[in-house]
């Protein structure tokens, strides 16, 4: 059984920062291509970033380019996304994705991608 477990987020000021950190298990998580996304009422879930399977291949979202940075441990089978120079715009509910087929890195997971239970980041003005 599959499981991601997202942690970190929080309430903070604009120009704070904030950690995700998610912790997989029941996949071969080095295999896996991981990613964050993030999902704001009435809207559809947009992509954020996401890491290759050995985090030597990154990709971003013209939004967060520049303030966010994905890493992964595949040590610890976690991913993280570290988030600076946070805005209003991008208070959300951040989700955790894994997929099998890597197909994340390329800005859209794969029907077969395994998905968290989100953690609300809140950034106020």
């Amino acid at each position: 059984q599959v499981q991601l477990v997202e942690s970190g987020g929080g309430l903070v000021q604009a120009g704070g920062s904030l950690r995700l950190s998610c912790a997989a298990s029941g996949l071969t998580f080095s295999r896996s291509g991981m990613g964050w996304l993030r999902q704001v009422p009435g809207k559809e879930r947009e992509f954020v970033a996401g890491v290759n399977w050995s985090g030597g291949s990154t990709s971003y979202a013209d939004s967060v380019k520049g303030r966010f940075a994905i890493s992964r441990d595949n040590a610890k089978n976690t991913v993280y996304l570290q988030m600076n120079s946070l805005k209003p715009e991008d208070t959300a509910v951040y989700y955790c994705t894994a997929d099998p087929t890597g197909q994340v890195v390329r800005g859209r997971p794969s029907r077969n991608a395994y998905w968290g239970q989100g953690t609300q980041v809140t950034v106020s003005s």
